[in-house]
């Protein structure tokens, strides 16, 4: 198994008067069906302590996620996944629907009556934060969204506990609608490929054509 992550970089925040930190990951972003995922676990950087065996969600085998997965929501002082369809991503975009997803467990968590200092986001874009919705010729309102600081992180998902506790939850969650996809529409193999890009999945596309879960404004069968 893969070195565990710590909560050690996470800590760093406490010198400007952080102490709950929302971890968010995401996951489904490549996929060619289903949503796109994104979850959030908040941790407390003045008590929390280290949780045994969590991992990025892609180096955890499904029963190892299935089993972390309570344990992780149970840790955290809170947690939540946001979801955007296919319907969504086809409509704003990519980006346009991480943040939809992404802020959509972030009013979740603020619901459960937390509201964190900081935020660590895996990768090195903030897809999180709210736009400027203003153009040229009209100052318009910016979308509502999440208002904490967003920090940004390339792997963060390898070495910080909280965002791969927040990938464990989401890809838990997803899986878990895929699954029900594919009791929907079996050809296309979801309870395996999850809505990737297989070959088998591809094969199934060429045969049937798409079908309402699929991201229809991407090109599905390109190279």
């Amino acid at each position: 198994m893969s070195e565990a992550p710590t909560l050690d970089y996470e800590r760093r925040f406490r010198g400007s008067g952080a102490r709950l930190l929302a971890g968010i990951d995401e996951v489904g972003r490549g996929a060619l069906a289903g949503p796109v995922s994104v979850g959030i676990a908040v941790v407390d950087l003045q008590k929390q302590k280290l949780l045994a065996d969590v991992r990025d969600s892609k180096l955890l085998k499904v029963a190892d996620r299935e089993r972390l997965e309570p344990l992780v929501r149970s840790w955290s002082v809170a947690s939540a996944v946001g979801h955007a369809s296919a319907a969504e991503i086809d409509a704003l975009g990519i980006i346009g629907a991480l943040r939809l997803a992404g802020n959509r467990a972030w009013f979740a968590v603020l619901a459960a009556g937390v509201t964190p200092d900081v935020v660590l986001l895996d990768g090195s874009h903030n897809w999180l934060s709210p736009v400027a919705q203003a153009s040229l010729f009209d100052e318009g309102p910016e979308e509502p969204g999440c208002d904490a600081p967003v920090h940004t992180l390339v792997k963060a998902d390898m070495q910080c506990l909280s965002v791969a506790a927040a990938s464990v939850l989401a890809k838990v969650e997803r899986d878990r609608q895929m699954a029900v996809l594919h009791a929907e529409y079996p050809a296309f193999g979801w309870n395996e490929n999850k809505g990737y890009g297989t070959a088998a999945h591809k094969d199934a596309l060429r045969a049937a054509g798409p079908t309402p879960y699929h991201r229809v404004s991407w090109q599905l069968l390109g190279d």
